[in-house]
Formats: C-alpha cells, structure tokens, sequence
C-alpha cells in the first residue's frame, strides 16, 4: 500500500471532470461537494441514463466522486493498493489495513443490473466502515 501517483490524482480529476461535463450539458447541475446533492446527481445520471451499465468507465467516474465525498465525511484517504491482480484506488482508514474500494461500487452493481440507488450503496459503504473503525477505541 502507497500513495497515489501523480498520474492517478490526474487520472481521477479527468474522471471527475468528465461526470461534471456530462452532468452540467445534460442536467445543467455541477457537482459541488455537498454530500446530498452529489449523491442526487449521480443517481439522476443513472436514472435517465446518461450512464448506462455498459459505461464501465464513467460508472467508475461516479464511484470516485463517491469515494470523494466518503473520505471528506468519514476520514479517510486515498491510497494505491496492489495485489496479485494489479493496482486499485482504494481509501484507507489512518494506518489500518481497513480498506474502502468506492471506485467499483456503482460499476459493478450496475454491470450486474443490481439497480441499487447510490445513497443506499453510500449508506452501506458508511455502515461498514463505522462497524470497521469501532475496533479502533482509542484515536
């Protein structure tokens, strides 16, 4: 586990971009970094669909906005974690091998045609890593 590269910051802030750009042409709405209202966004993307299950790379967008917003409210950072099968952004709680891989949570489930709304997927990501952080009495 690591810090990200420069060429990840750089790739995650075009991912971002590219969902601002879609979400103001087509919604005339930006992303602003309340919670909230980011959330609506995403899933106003998923519900029109301006983002289609098949859109593996924009779903994957919208999975780092959401990371964004969960590390803002909950603590944690990004961080580059490899393993057998490559590298992963993934956020990490301070020094602990709790790990969040946000990036995926909208792609997969939607690739899967799982239709769950994106403040439930927030929501459980939150649960967990509260149940998570609770072995960690002393911060």
């Amino acid at each position: 586990m690591g810090d990200l590269t420069n060429v990840d910051w750089q790739f995650m802030a075009q991912q971002q971009e590219t969902m601002q750009d879609l979400a103001m042409m087509n919604l005339g709405r930006q992303f602003n970094g309340d919670r909230k209202l980011d959330l609506e966004l995403l899933q106003a993307l998923l519900d029109k669909p301006l983002v289609r299950p098949d859109q593996v790379r924009e779903l994957q967008a919208m999975g780092v906005i959401m990371g964004d917003r969960l590390a803002a409210e909950l603590g944690r950072r990004w961080v580059l974690y490899e393993d057998n099968v490559g590298r992963s952004r993934a956020l990490r709680y301070q020094k602990s091998d709790i790990l969040l891989f946000p990036i995926t949570m909208i792609a997969r489930r939607r690739e899967a045609g799982n239709k769950t709304s994106v403040v439930e997927i927030y929501q459980q990501a939150s649960n967990i890593i509260a149940k998570s952080t609770s072995a960690f009495p002393f911060q």
